[in-house]
């Protein structure tokens, strides 16, 4: 079967100015597109996927988009005081996720610790910690915690402490080990070490990524509110359930503001870090 694909997608001989024939490498690109047909055949029939419901039903979508605009104006002083607690639990959560990944990133990094068992056991830790969706997280966290800020904000530091943990890792294994081991050399401590020559190094690149995931925590924190966990979810998933969609879509209007804002900030911050 692949030796009868091959010859329809075989190219032409080209003939060179000194007559001779060279043949040109059979495309990989037509396998690919069938492979990638195939895999989306399978995938609906295995999920249920059923394009005619889609088509049928697709519409739906712009008559609850029509009911949002224009939105309800009078409405944004109720929307403003979740979304300042949403803010709030993005960049709480985010600053301790982002403290707590430094020693956690030392310990995975394979050219500062040099125990395999505490490497191995460690990086397990983080992959199930990266696994976890932020929802469950917060939804484990209101179980601990109860219901409020405070579960939203652990739920998005235990997301955002896997992220930078992982990232920051990776950077510390390509830095130049130089200066490491000639400050390990005068006596100074694996510690001391790492804050005076790596952490120099990869300041710059941890910023980036504190930042980057400052971005994303402002969207994850907003569904929160779906389990209890705070934020501004809490009156979104009450509108949507009240089919009250005007005020959902002053709800959406002022996200999107935000994190339009918050965006464009950290885009120029980590400009400037370069």
């Amino acid at each position: 079967m692949l030796e009868k694909l091959k010859c329809i997608f075989k190219p032409k001989k080209i003939a060179l100015k000194d007559g001779r024939e060279v043949q040109p490498p059979t495309p990989v690109a037509p396998f690919v597109i069938i492979g990638l047909l195939l895999a989306l055949i399978i995938a609906g029939n295995v999920t249920g996927f059923n394009f005619e419901t889609i088509m049928k039903r697709g519409n739906q979508f712009f008559v609850i988009l029509k009911d949002m605009f224009p939105p309800d104006f009078s409405y944004i002083k109720t929307v403003i005081p979740p979304l300042v607690e949403t803010i709030k639990i993005s960049v709480l959560g985010s600053l301790i996720g982002s403290f707590i990944a430094i020693p956690f990133a030392m310990l995975c990094s394979v050219n500062i610790n040099k125990s395999k068992v505490v490497l191995n056991l460690v990086r397990v830790v983080m992959s199930i910690t990266r696994t976890l969706p932020t929802l469950i997280i917060a939804l484990i966290s209101t179980y601990i915690f109860g219901l409020g800020t405070f579960a939203g904000t652990v739920a998005i530091s235990i997301f955002t402490f896997g992220i930078v943990t992982k990232m920051l890792y990776e950077k510390i294994e390509t830095v130049d080990m130089g200066p490491f081991e000639a400050m390990e050399a005068v006596g100074a401590t694996r510690v001391k070490a790492f804050v005076g020559s790596i952490m120099p190094q990869i300041m710059p690149s941890y910023l980036s990524i504190c930042l980057y995931s400052l971005e994303i925590n402002v969207r994850a924190a907003a569904i929160l509110g779906y389990v209890g966990a705070g934020g501004i979810g809490l009156i979104l998933n009450e509108k949507i359930g009240w089919r009250e969609y005007d005020k959902v879509g002053m709800i959406l209007v002022m996200l999107f503001i935000t994190v339009v804002i918050i965006e464009n900030v950290s885009k120029y911050i980590r400009e400037r870090l370069g």
